[in-house]
C-alpha cells in the first residue's frame, strides 16, 4: 500500500504530532519561565540564609531581635534591628494610612462613576505616577513635602518619617487604585442592576454591593501596597534620616532596613566583615516581614471568596 492510498483519516493521525509541536514548546516556554521566578527566588533566600549563618555566628539571634540599639559601624558594635524594624513600619504604615482611602476611593470613582472617557485618561496618568523613579519622589519628599509639613508643624526636623511616609503614599495609590478598579469591574453587572431594582443609589451600591464583592481583589492590592512601601529604599534613604533611632514619633528621623543596606552597600565597610553580613541578615528580616504580609494577604483574600 503506498503513500496515496492511505485513507485521509490515517494521514491525520501521522501528521498529529507535527502539529501539536508548536504547542508544546509554547507549553515547555511558559513551564520553564514560571520555574525560572521560582528558582530565582529560592537562590535569593538560599543566598540570604547562607550570607546570615555567618553574621548569627558571631551575633546571637535573641540579642538580634529583642536589643534596641543598632551601631554596627561603631567600635562597640551593636546589632538590635528593633530600631530598623520599627523605623520600616512606621513609615509603611503612614504610607497606608495615605494611599489605601486615596486608592480605594479612586477605584470607587474610576469603576462606577466616571464615564468612559474620563477612566481612559485618568488611569493611564495615575499608572504613569509608578514609572518616575524612586530617586525624584526621594527629593520631592525632602526638598517639598517636608517644608510644606514644617509650616503646618513647627519645630519638625528636616528628616523625619512623616514626609517620606505620605511620599511613599502617593507612590503605591496607583497600584492600589489599579488593581482595586479592575477587580470592583469584574463584579457581575447583575451585580448592579440587583441592588438597584432594590431602590439602592449608585454610591450606596458601589460601597455595599461592588466593594464587599471584590473584596479578594482590593485586599490583594493592599497586599501589594504593603510589599511595595516595607521594600522602598531611595524614599526613605534621601528623606527619613538614616540615624537608627527606636522611635514611635512619625516627627523625628530614624532609619529603614532598606535604607541600612544602602548605606552599608557604599562600600565603606570591609567585604566578609560582621557589618557587612548584618546587611544580609537585615535582608533576611525584610523577606520575612513581607512574606507574614503576604500570608496574612492570602488567607483573608481565601476567606472573602469564600463568602462571596
Amino acid at each position: 500500500m503506498n503513500a496515496s492510498t492511505v485513507a485521509p483519516g490515517r494521514r491525520d493521525l501521522h501528521r498529529r504530532p507535527l502539529r501539536r509541536l508548536p504547542e508544546v514548546l509554547v507549553e515547555g516556554l511558559l513551564l520553564l519561565a514560571a520555574l525560572s521566578a521560582v528558582a530565582i527566588t529560592i537562590a535569593i533566600v538560599a543566598i540570604l540564609i547562607y550570607e546570615s549563618s555567618a553574621f548569627f555566628a558571631h551575633v546571637s539571634i535573641w540579642d538580634f531581635l529583642t536589643d534596641t540599639q543598632w551601631t554596627p559601624l561603631f567600635s562597640n558594635a551593636r546589632y538590635g534591628i528593633l530600631p530598623l524594624l520599627v523605623g520600616t513600619l512606621m513609615t509603611s504604615l503612614i504610607a497606608l494610612a495615605f494611599a489605601v482611602p486615596l486608592g480605594t476611593i479612586t477605584a470607587i470613582y474610576l469603576s462606577e462613576f466616571a464615564s468612559p472617557r474620563v477612566r481612559e485618561v485618568v488611569k493611564p496618568i495615575l499608572e504613569l505616577i509608578a514609572g518616575v523613579p524612586t530617586v525624584v519622589f526621594g527629593y520631592f519628599a525632602l526638598l517639598f513635602v517636608t517644608p510644606m509639613l514644617q509650616k503646618i508643624i513647627p519645630g519638625l526636623p528636616g528628616f523625619n518619617m512623616l514626609g517620606p511616609g505620605i511620599v511613599i503614599g502617593i507612590m503605591i495609590v496607583p497600584y492600589i487604585s489599579s488593581l482595586s478598579e479592575d477587580a470592583m469591574r469584574a463584579v457581575p453587572m447583575h451585580f448592579r442592576e440587583a441592588s438597584f431594582a432594590m431602590g439602592a443609589s449608585r454610591f450606596q451600591t458601589s460601597v455595599k454591593v461592588v466593594l464587599p464583592a471584590a473584596l479578594s481583589g482590593v485586599v490583594a492590592s493592599y497586599i501589594l501596597g504593603v510589599s511595595r512601601a516595607v521594600g522602598e529604599t531611595m524614599v526613605v534613604a534621601i528623606a527619613a534620616g538614616q540615624q537608627p533611632n527606636l522611635t514611635f514619633n512619625p516627627t523625628e528621623a530614624a532609619a529603614t532596613i532598606t535604607a541600612f543596606i544602602v548605606q552599608v552597600s557604599k562600600g565603606d565597610v570591609p567585604y566578609g566583615s560582621v557589618a557587612y553580613q548584618s546587611i544580609f541578615a537585615a535582608g533576611l528580616t525584610l523577606f520575612a516581614l513581607t512574606l507574614v504580609f503576604n500570608v496574612l494577604g492570602y488567607f483573608v483574600r481565601k476567606r472573602y471568596r469564600e463568602a462571596y
